[in-house]
Formats: structure tokens, C-alpha cells, sequence
């Protein structure tokens, strides 16, 4: 169970699993103390790098400086981003800020044995949940989520994933997409709950913490999880999560090339 284990070494654990999975899905590059996992054929924002090998202390500026070269060759110009686990890669944040990095996130790392998952009670109108398998369950579930997060996503291609390689729980009222939340390639019993969105005129229902729960479920059904991750992107969503039973563990750090 993840509250037998210390903080840090939960935090080294969903490091080391989640360049384990996205490596089965990603060209990596790995460059010294960091590794970029580049997603081919998608929007840049689904490309960063992490620590190559997490639990190890990162204090080599020389090194750092050496890795940044290497991944801004074949990052976008001035796309270059990293995504870390502070708790897992000591010393590492520090070093890219002097590098010519700033912080651009920083916000707690959440986490969750699927066992003591709080599914809410479903709201007083119809709800269909579903695990989405159909073409177009998968393109409906993109949708809800573009539009939430006012950007585009990667457009679904070929059949739905097994669900150690991943999955996503659809809601819909009345045949409509309202909500919809997944989970990422399980690697180590680890997966990252993402993408977790409600359509605007549905929001404030209840609708965000229910698709949640079902997928921290489905993805320890089906996937074979056995600890789930996530960072809210806000105070709101924070108590959403919580409310499911996610509780801080670490802190999680996101940095881009500083602009001049």
C-alpha cells in the first residue's frame, strides 16, 4: 500500500514508472541526468523531459548543461520542457534554473491506493458510465476534453488500448459527453490519472470526482494498478481529488526555456 512506503520513495517509484511507461509510447532520448520522451505525430505539449534516474541526486552543472544541449537538438526551437519530480531527482531544479529555465508549474503531487477509492454517489439524473472501447467513445471523450482545456488534443487514432497501455471512463447524460477522465500505461503497478474533464455546462455536479473514481478502479481492475498519481491543475480541482481520497506526497515541477 503506498502509505507503507516514505514519501520519497513513492516519489522515486512513480518517477521510475513513469519513464517505464511513456517509454513503450514515446521516442526517448536520454541525455545524462535527464531523458526526453518526445511524442511523435502529437502536440508539443505531450512532449518533456524527466530524470533519467530517479532517486539519484542531480548536482553535476556541467552535466545538466550538457543534457539541455543534446535535448534542445531535437526538441522544437525553444520547446524544450521539463516535467519532475522534485522528491525524486534532488538538486535537478536548481541546476536548470541557472541553466536558463524557469518554473512554469509547481504544484503537489497526489496519490491514491485504488483500494480506498471513495466512488461518489452518482448525481440525481441519469448518468451512463462507460469504459470506452468504441471509435467513437474515444473521439467523443477527446472533444469533452479539448474543449475544457481550450486547446487541441491528439486526435484518436486506431482501436482503444489495452488497459495496462492505458484507458479513459466516458459519462454521458441522456446520450450527450459531459465528462471524462484516464489513466496512462501502467508500468510497475503505477499509472497517472489524466485528462479529467467535465463540459462547462455540466460542471459543479460531481461529474469530475465520479469519472475519476471509476478510472483509478478501472485501471486497477482491468490494468492492474495498485497506485494511482495525480497533479491538480487548481485549487478546485485539488478538492475534487481529495474527495475521491488522493492525498499529497510529493511536489511535482514543470519548467520551460526562459524567455529573453
Amino acid at each position: 500500500m503506498p502509505n507503507a512506503e516514505s514519501p520519497g520513495s513513492t516519489a522515486v517509484r512513480i518517477a521510475d514508472a513513469q519513464l517505464a511507461g511513456l517509454s513503450r509510447a514515446r521516442r526517448v532520448v536520454r541525455a545524462g541526468p535527464f531523458a526526453g520522451l518526445l511524442a511523435v505525430g502529437a502536440p508539443d505539449y505531450l512532449s518533456y523531459a524527466v530524470a533519467t534516474h530517479p532517486g539519484d541526486p542531480v548536482a553535476d552543472a556541467v552535466a545538466v548543461a550538457e543534457s539541455v544541449e543534446v535535448l534542445r537538438g531535437v526538441f522544437p526551437p525553444g520547446g524544450l520542457r521539463f516535467e519532475l519530480i522534485t522528491q525524486a531527482c534532488p538538486g535537478a531544479v536548481e541546476l536548470l534554473v541557472v541553466a536558463g529555465f524557469e518554473i512554469s508549474a509547481s504544484v503537489p503531487l497526489l496519490v491514491l491506493d485504488p483500494a480506498e477509492a471513495v466512488v461518489p454517489r452518482q448525481p440525481s439524473h441519469g448518468v451512463e458510465l462507460v469504459h470506452v472501447r468504441a471509435e467513437a467513445d474515444l473521439v467523443a471523450g477527446a472533444e469533452v476534453a479539448a474543449a475544457a482545456f481550450g486547446m487541441p488534443g491528439a486526435a484518436p487514432a486506431g482501436p482503444a488500448p489495452e488497459p495496462v497501455d492505458g484507458g479513459s471512463v466516458l459519462a454521458r447524460i441522456a446520450g450527450e459527453p459531459v465528462a471524462v477522465a484516464s489513466w496512462t500505461q501502467v508500468a510497475d503497478g503505477v499509472t497517472e490519472i489524466v485528462g479529467v474533464a467535465t463540459a462547462e455546462a455540466h460542471r459543479g455536479r460531481g461529474l469530475g470526482a465520479l469519472v475519476t473514481a471509476h478510472a483509478v478502479r478501472l485501471a486497477a481492475e482491468l490494468g492492474g494498478a495498485t497506485l494511482t498519481w495525480l497533479t491538480p491543475g487548481d485549487p478546485t480541482a485539488d478538492r475534487v481529488y481529495c474527495r475521491v481520497g488522493f492525498t499529497p506526497v510529493a511536489n511535482a515541477v514543470h519548467l520551460a526555456e526562459r524567455q529573453v
